[in-house]
């Protein structure tokens, strides 16, 4: 029996997707975040210590890290149709959306989204210092770094339909999370025509659909 812990407004709605893709039984446990603190619930941590979502239980058995998730659901029960295979060309492509999507997009994003919030909720008496810092901080860092990824994602999905092959894989279910924050963040605009393009076909298939309707509240969609 396949269970996914899921909470709302998080990237297990991306598992929520796949699972949908792969025709998979399944059942939902429910959590929401903390309406103060945006924080997932205590209860999560009696499933996984670290009490994060996506957690993936099959069998007993718990699966954490989206990333890991992805890859564990693709190779054991999407066959060639989501994964690729060890031996193909395409497979060290697929390996590295993999890891990319939490390596190197999200950091930067879920920094800016910190920055905002300290900007937003600092006292009147130092909120002149907390501006000051936020602007060298996302001019120094943050800023080039969106900038770059999204233009690199960008020149990767010119011409093409799906980030590896001619079909959606594991690393475009992977990497969905990521973009549609940023274009529901206005990161993604004008200059970025293919990573719209990308998100509405994403947005667009039956199984993602169907995983919202189930999911619930999620923001980025």
């Amino acid at each position: 029996m396949i269970i996914l812990h899921h909470l709302n407004n998080s990237r297990s709605q991306r598992i929520l997707w796949l699972l949908e893709e792969l025709g998979l039984e399944y059942r939902i446990e429910r959590y929401q975040r903390d309406k103060k603190t945006m924080l997932a619930p205590e209860s999560l941590k009696k499933v996984h210590p670290l009490g994060k979502s996506p957690l993936l239980e099959v069998d007993g058995r718990i699966l954490a890290e989206s990333g890991a998730i992805v890859d564990y659901l693709c190779r054991v029960n999407g066959g060639q149709a989501w994964s690729v295979a060890a031996d193909d060309p395409a497979y060290q492509d697929y390996c590295y959306w993999l890891h990319f999507a939490e390596g190197s997009m999200m950091p930067p994003m879920l920094l800016k989204l910190v920055l905002d919030k300290i900007k937003a909720n600092a006292p009147l008496l130092v909120l002149p210092v907390a501006v000051g810092i936020v602007a060298k901080v996302n001019k120094a860092f943050v800023g080039p770094n969106l900038t770059n990824n999204l233009a690199y994602v960008e020149q990767q999905l010119a011409g093409k339909e799906w980030l590896v092959g001619d079909k959606p894989s594991g690393a475009d279910v992977q990497m969905s999370f990521p973009l549609e924050a940023a274009v529901a963040r206005r990161l993604v605009t004008d200059k970025h025509p293919n990573i719209q393009a990308y998100v509405k076909r994403i947005h667009a298939r039956p199984a993602y659909q169907r995983a919202l309707e189930k999911g619930g509240e999620y923001q980025y969609a």
